[in-house]
């Protein structure tokens, strides 16, 4: 079995080296750049890259920048990494449509772990396994969603947040069991993350956005 491209971009390559090391340990192949403009170059040309690692500040040409190219072309995985634990920095990113967002200094475990979950899902394998409801078609193993037979553009994490609702729906779902589903680890942060996707989601899915109910207190649940 072949094994899974990452792409881990950093300037530093003491961080580089730490980060590649760990998934190497874990079976995956990395590749890295040094710099945005680098980035983009390995990227191009290693289409079959399951995900990227990507840090905001970088010569050249900065992660945002990076980033903002790559959704261009494709819908591959992003994990940003930061020094900076900016409120507006994560907003800035989820609006980028990155899929994880962590801060430095952070656990090499952690970001391990991280990836696994992110991997585990863009690559499942069920096939033909179709979630139905009030219009709402999404089909799990295209990764594709359609309202009414148009297509809805959901980011990684808008998909499986809707699917989770579905999945679970008449159920009232705390934030905290939302996020340990979906981001598949435990989150020690607030709340905003989870609310910040929830709004955009909401937004994406227009008139069907209402069966997405705020359960006040505790989290939400897919009306039914």
């Amino acid at each position: 079995m072949n094994r899974l491209k990452i792409l881990v971009v950093d300037d530093e390559s003491r961080m580089r080296k730490l980060v590649k090391d760990f998934l190497v340990k874990q079976n995956y192949e990395v590749i890295e750049a040094g710099d945005g403009s680098e980035a983009l170059d390995m990227f191009f040309a290693n289409q079959e890259t399951a995900l990227i690692i990507l840090d905001v500040m970088m010569p050249k040409m900065d992660g945002w920048q990076v980033c903002k190219e790559i959704r261009n072309y494709s819908k591959v995985p992003i994990i940003m990494l930061t020094a900076r634990a900016d409120e507006r920095d994560e907003l800035q990113g989820f609006q980028l449509g990155v899929d994880e967002y962590i801060a430095k200094p952070f656990s090499p475990k952690i970001l391990v772990a991280r990836v696994e979950a992110i991997l585990r899902r863009t690559n499942q394998s069920t096939e033909n396994e179709v979630l139905e409801y009030g219009e709402i078609i999404i089909n799990k193993a295209a990764h594709v969603v359609t309202i009414n037979g148009k297509n809805i553009d959901l980011s990684f994490k808008e998909f499986e947040l809707l699917t989770y609702f579905m999945e679970n729906k008449g159920i009232a779902l705390s934030r905290e069991k939302i996020l340990n589903s979906v981001w598949n680890y435990d989150y020690f942060g607030d709340a905003r993350t989870i609310d910040t996707h929830v709004k955009k989601l909401r937004s994406k899915l227009g008139e069907k956005g209402d069966l997405i109910k705020t359960v006040w207190g505790m989290g939400y649940k897919f009306e039914v």
